[in-house]
């Protein structure tokens, strides 16, 4: 018996471990402990059919039609960062692409084929700085970046490229959105970044980002300083989340260094209802509000004789009501802002302007004056987490001449002279209202 108790002992002396053969437990996967695929902002989809161990495919169409009760005779919509043209059918933005992982290497790639790749660049002054037209060479990309990822804490990940700016909640890509055309919060700031990003996720529900960019949606930098940016994104539980986005000190103002930039955008999202059935079977909502400011080169926040306020306050709400298993939808919602220097309001296209050309027919000047707010209804009928199909009603109105007119924002026979100059016996036709209808078809796999 003690001959056998020794083998045993022997035996079991000369196993490994447990310590040695048990692999550490894995951590959460960032929010993954709920369904969120009902936030505003972010995709709905459930499942990635083109995923690989390598590769997850992904493949964006969004094709829109708009009328414009105004009917401008160009067919020129104005003052929208989603919307560029009228009474016809346009493919707003066509993206093939996705990510790639393997051994903690990242990358991602998605394009911006359509109107986007002439929109999105044209409100970029800082690639009039220098050589080699950034505008055109980055205006086919709406997302391009690689990294790394560290298997620390719930996550760390390192990315250098474009990145998404997350600011203004709603998603640069409608299919994610519960209303195509945002309120002026979200369609005013930033889409994209173009820098350093790094996300650290302290638990599966707590987000911390860092950003080091070339400034404000801005491929160059404007001038010599660089834009900071910070972001927290917290989900405590399945119905709520709150992000706060932050941007410090950037000199976004070309061939103005000594005026800078501060912004906080901060948003709760919330889901008050949600009883799965052929009924109203969830509800929920979203708030957003928005502070900014200038201040040096010849403008201050609040104002004084020398140096008028330039400063920018906004809001939005939005409810949104999901109805037969999520197959229908119905979204009410808008908001407000003032931006006086309209530092943030988007450039009307008229005759050609764009954000570094500029236009006397509707100047930038530091604290010129601009109110302006809007609503919202949205129709969604999703028979697949594939396409949405989405009819929306806007009405928009500012405290000046904004919205494109009956009369157009083109001369006649088409653009004349240098971009947004003045032409000899004409003048755009802008309005203080617009109402129009969207219709839009959206597919993403």
């Amino acid at each position: 018996m003690r001959t056998l108790i020794s083998a045993i002992l022997a035996a079991g002396a000369a196993l490994p471990s447990l310590a040695q053969t048990t692999p550490p437990p894995k951590t959460a996967e960032p929010f993954a402990f709920a369904d969120f695929t009902w936030l505003n902002g972010n995709c709905r989809q459930k499942d990635a059919i083109l995923d690989t161990k390598y590769f997850t495919g992904e493949f964006r169409a969004d094709v829109n039609a708009v009328y414009d009760f105004n009917h401008p005779q160009d067919h020129t919509l104005g003052g929208s960062s989603e919307l560029g043209r009228t009474n016809e059918v346009q493919v707003q933005q066509l993206g093939i692409g996705g990510d790639f992982h393997w051994d903690n290497v990242r990358g991602r790639i998605l394009t911006q084929f359509g109107m986007l790749s002439t929109m999105t660049p044209r409100n970029d002054a800082s690639a009039t700085k220098g050589q080699w037209s950034t505008d055109n060479a980055y205006r086919y990309l709406s997302e391009a970046y690689g990294g790394y990822h560290w298997d620390v804490l719930n996550g760390v990940n390192l990315d250098a490229g474009i990145f998404m700016s997350y600011i203004g909640l709603f998603s640069f890509y409608n299919f994610d959105n519960w209303a195509y055309q945002p309120s002026y919060v979200s369609s005013n700031t930033p889409w994209f970044f173009n820098g350093l990003r790094l996300q650290v996720f302290p638990s599966d529900k707590l987000k911390l980002e860092v950003w080091l960019t070339n400034g404000w949606q801005s491929y160059n930098m404007f001038n010599n300083t660089p834009g900071i940016g910070a972001s927290v994104w917290w989900r405590p539980n399945g119905d709520l989340a709150f992000i706060s986005n932050n941007y410090f000190m950037g000199a976004d103002t070309l061939g103005n260094p000594k005026r800078t930039r501060r912004h906080t955008d901060n948003s709760i999202e919330y889901k008050y209802f949600d009883r799965p059935g052929p009924g109203l079977d969830k509800m929920a909502m979203s708030f957003t509000f928005d502070l900014g400011d200038e201040q040096g080169g010849g403008v201050s926040r609040s104002g004084t004789a020398t140096e008028p306020k330039q400063y920018f306050a906004g809001w939005m709400l939005y409810n949104r009501f999901w109805f037969d298993h999520d197959r229908h939808a119905i979204t009410l919602g808008g908001g407000a802002i003032t931006n006086p220097g309209r530092y943030l309001v988007l450039m009307p296209p008229i005759n050609g302007a764009t954000a570094a050309s500029g236009t006397p027919y509707f100047t930038q000047n530091p604290g010129d004056p601009f109110n302006a707010w809007d609503w919202s209804a949205t129709y969604d009928y999703m028979p697949s987490q594939y396409i949405t199909l989405r009819a929306e009603f806007n009405r928009r109105g500012a405290s000046v001449p904004y919205f494109t007119g009956p009369g157009g924002l083109t001369p006649p026979g088409g653009n004349q002279g240098s971009l947004g100059s003045t032409v000899p016996d004409w003048s755009p036709d802008l309005r203080k209202t617009e109402s129009r209808i969207t219709l839009a078809l959206m597919v993403k796999f």
